[in-house]
């Protein structure tokens, strides 16, 4: 079939075996790809043009569903386990024909996309997938590929994807009928059975989280910005933390909101797209994500549309809390359009300790710092899951466990031989409880962590008198600009005292057995500056 679009590459769709019998469409820009969505009735236009979608069974990630095909090359690199779950070559190849099988009788749409603003690192990413807005998710969230480049464009991985197919556990290796497969030495990934598009955005984090290290890089789940005077900073963090919130400052330059390299070089945005959740967005909080829900050209996942008004709510949680806008970077203004950045002055380590115990800001050495970036915590809060009737300590690794495919370890090594080298300044901040637990105290005040973020990239805090938290041993700053004095200590929020000291050694105990995993993996300075729970 001959290809449609602006410019198709030489490199195409036979090289792997995809003879279609219907139309290829190959890198449409954004409104040719809505003509097809909408054409097609993927989707519907909200007011202010944004494409708004719904996704089905799956309005998030299938990470039990993901493998990675065990061969002698990967046999010893990968971590394997729950997270990186093993897949025989031969299921590989089985799924791999259905795949090719299944889109081979459809119109299928074409995106090639860099993952990596540094060209030195970048990734050539090819998605062929069976829907129009799959392939402007893809053009979306990832580098765009310049006309100039397209016809000689040849990719390193191709993702294939076939959210309409399923698989059958029983002969085909997989868990499910869902399936997230992928093969290092075919440099080919396989998406199927599900129609979030995180997958695809996910499965490039991936590949570089395996395939960076060995060259120096360590690839980050952290967002990024820098100051006027050039001073870059990073803020990793799980979900609901804050880390995209937090890092869209209009007073800073934005990097990017999620993945990132750093380098020897400096750091650099592994996207050219902000994959931002949006339930409950404020647009007095957070003008400008808000903004982008408005705009043609983003992607919206699972939110609530009036089709008669044509108008978004995005406060109803009626397909999930999960809902999720996919938006050019440049639609957030003082964005750093090339993805790049210098080394970080400050690593800013997030978490919502739903607890109550941790201070809502801390400083770290470098040692506490690979300790905390291994042990990845956060809370669950009561009543976001059925059967969850109260706060749950999540610790994953690296603030990115499932996407990591090597040891933790080799990722926190190469954080702390950067800190070192760079003379980064590591902190710990909770955006999570003050007062009390969750159900008894508040959460923090976002202004209050502000002026701590703020505080803390103006240098204003590492000049602060200090004081040595007891159970989890990180240094407290007495003094903060815009903050109250009894807000920086959490015990002092606290009425019952008794309770706090008793909830912060239940926590403190909880990271120690979290952490015993990893302790055969570090040396000596790790451990002595890991958690100890006071009796």
């Amino acid at each position: 079939m001959t290809p449609t679009g602006p410019v198709a590459s030489r490199y195409g769709l036979d090289t792997l075996g995809l003879k279609t019998r219907g139309k290829e469409f190959w890198n449409l820009v954004p409104a040719g790809l809505y003509e097809e969505a909408i054409r097609r009735g993927e989707g519907s236009v909200a007011e202010g043009g944004p494409l708004v979608m719904l996704t089905g069974e799956h309005t998030g990630r299938s990470p039990n569903d993901k493998f990675i095909v065990r061969d002698a090359a990967t046999e010893s690199q990968v971590d394997w386990g729950n997270v990186n779950r093993p897949l025989k070559a031969e299921h590989f190849d089985r799924v791999h024909e259905k795949v090719v099988r299944h889109l081979s009788e459809r119109d299928l749409f074409v995106a090639d996309c860099y993952g990596g603003a540094d060209p030195t690192y970048r990734l050539r990413v090819r998605v062929v997938t069976e829907h129009a807005w799959h392939a402007l998710f893809a053009r979306t969230m990832f580098i765009r590929v310049p006309f100039a480049e397209q016809a000689d464009f040849q990719p390193d991985f191709t993702i294939l994807h076939a959210p309409t197919l399923t698989t059958n556990p029983e002969t085909d290796g997989t868990r499910t009928g869902t399936f997230i497969l992928v093969n290092f030495a075919k440099r080919l990934v396989l998406i199927g059975g599900t129609s979030y598009a995180g997958e695809i955005k996910k499965s490039v984090f991936s590949i570089l989280n395996y395939l960076l290290p060995p060259k120096g890089v360590l690839p980050m789940h952290c967002s990024a910005n820098i100051g006027k005077q050039g001073d870059t900073a990073i803020f990793f963090g799980l979900s609901g933390t804050g880390k995209t919130t937090l890092s869209a400052d209009s007073s800073r330059t934005l990097i990017g909101d999620d993945e990132h390299g750093w380098a020897d070089n400096g750091i650099f945005n592994f996207e050219g797209g902000c994959y931002a959740k949006v339930i409950k967005l404020s647009p007095e909080a957070e003008p400008e994500i808000y903004a982008t829900t408005r705009m043609f050209g983003t992607v919206l996942e699972n939110t609530v549309l009036d089709h008669a008004t044509r108008r978004l709510n995005l406060d109803d949680a009626l397909y999930t809390e999960n809902t999720r806008a996919c938006y050019p970077v440049d639609y957030i203004p003082n964005m750093a359009l090339d993805g790049r950045g210098g080394h970080p002055q400050n690593v800013i380590m997030l978490t919502a300790d739903a607890f109550g115990v941790l201070p809502p800001v801390s400083q770290l050495t470098a040692e506490q710092a690979m300790y905390h970036f291994l042990s990845g915590y956060t809370a669950r809060v009561a009543g976001t899951e059925k059967g969850v009737k109260e706060p749950q300590a999540t610790f994953s690794a690296c603030f990115g466990g499932p996407f990591m495919a090597r040891h933790p370890s080799v990722y926190a090594k190469l954080l702390g031989e950067k800190i070192a080298r760079h003379g980064s300044k590591c902190w710990l901040v909770n955006t999570g409880w003050s007062g009390g637990g969750f159900g008894v105290g508040e959460r923090m005040k976002i202004a209050h962590t502000r002026a701590m973020i703020r505080a803390i990239l103006e240098g204003k805090l590492a000049s602060a008198p200090f004081a040595t938290h007891p159970n989890f041993g990180v240094r407290m700053p007495e003094a903060c600009p815009d903050v109250p004095a009894d807000v920086l200590n959490p015990k002092n929020t606290w009425r019952d005292k008794a309770a706090y000291d008793a909830a912060a050694r239940e926590v403190a105990k909880r990271f120690e057995t979290n952490f015993a995993k990893f302790e055969p993996f570090v040396d000596g300075k790790i451990k002595a500056a890991a958690i100890r729970a006071a009796a």
